[in-house]
């Protein structure tokens, strides 16, 4: 029985362009900025997203953290979702690693935080609080089932951050699936923002990276503390030149996946007892009503389907290139032959 796995898009493996380029690639070492493939990489990335500059690191987690240690000093706080990536999971490096508070507001079902809500939780001076310094949002918003985060909003909430000189980091994981699901340019939805990074190893299909963009003077404080943090990759243009096919070759196929991503929910919806979400991209959420999520995901697993629990009674699905609109007519089948059982 072929296994369908619906657990991530981190998944996918790289394309033979991908391979043929990893296997070619120019490289020096990165850590004194002599690596061509990287250097290419990242002036594409910071292109891309309308940003002076980017560096690339190992993983999006350490671009997320790298970016926060960037932004703030410790005790600086931070005002983000209760539902973001950074705060879940992330390992609590921005706390333990950053020095700083985190405080975290409710996330709407579409990713947003009500601007009041942002305006009321910027600390004034006094003594005993600590200042807030960074607004992080994230886009597309994993825990809340990939939804996309418009230009209008991204505008509106940079706008009240600035208002209490607060900077604005986004969390663009998949900021491509964003783009592709809204028909405007990644710029678009990087230009409101002080900094944004992006995964390549998740949809586009590289194996490894993630990139950080920012201004020129945000960038070089970047580098220094993925240096630290140890993210100092030598000859890292091996990885660096999947990125390079992925930006070129995978952006515009993710809109496959969106279309996968309702094939599957509108399917699943026949299923008597679960309420699916409508995905706006790659993400299916999966309310379980009275089946315990856990046991809805070993059920799946024995029909080789493979799926994860995000709590007692939710499971998230992700489509991605290594699943084909014919493998998500089979998935659905199995699913509902499993459930009648």
């Amino acid at each position: 029985m072929r296994l369908i796995d619906l657990r991530s898009d981190t998944i996918t493996h790289p394309t033979q362009e991908m391979r043929q380029a990893m296997f070619c690639a120019e490289v020096g070492d990165d850590v004194f900025s002599e690596d061509p493939t990287v250097n290419r990489l990242e002036e594409m990335a910071a292109a891309i997203t309308g940003k002076e500059a980017a560096v690339f690191t190992p993983s999006g987690t350490m671009s997320n953290l790298i970016a926060v240690m960037s932004h703030t000093r410790h005790g600086d706080e931070i005002i983000l979702g209760e539902k973001a990536h950074i705060f879940l999971n992330e390992a609590g490096g921005a706390a333990a690693l950053g020095g700083v508070s985190l405080r975290t507001l409710p996330n709407n079902p579409d990713g947003t935080i009500d601007l009041e809500r942002i305006e009321g939780a910027v600390r004034g001076k006094n003594l005993h609080w600590p200042p807030s310094k960074l607004l992080c949002l994230e886009n597309t918003h994993n825990f809340c089932g990939g939804a996309v985060l418009d230009v209008e909003y991204t505008i509106e909430a940079a706008k009240t951050a600035r208002r209490h000189n607060l900077l604005v980091h986004l969390d663009g994981a998949r900021l491509f699936n964003a783009a592709v699901a809204l028909g405007v340019p990644a710029s678009d939805l990087c230009r409101p923002v002080d900094s944004v990074c992006f995964c390549l190893s998740k949809g586009l299909s590289a194996p490894v990276g993630s990139v950080l963009c920012g201004t020129g003077d945000f960038i070089a404080r970047a580098r220094k503390l993925r240096k630290m943090v140890g993210g100092g990759m030598r000859q890292a243009g091996i990885i660096a030149a999947a990125g390079i096919v992925c930006l070129e070759t995978c952006v515009e196929r993710l809109a496959d996946d969106h279309r996968n991503a309702q094939a599957l929910a509108e399917g699943l919806r026949q299923i008597p007892g679960l309420e699916v979400e409508k995905p706006q991209t790659n993400i299916v959420m999966i309310g379980t009503g009275e089946i315990p999520a856990a046991d809805f995901v070993k059920k799946a697993a024995e029909a080789g389907v493979k799926m994860i629990s995000v709590g007692t009674s939710r499971v998230r699905a992700v489509t991605h290139r290594m699943v084909t609109a014919e493998d998500i007519s089979e998935a659905v089948r199995r699913l509902k032959k499993a459930m009648a059982a």
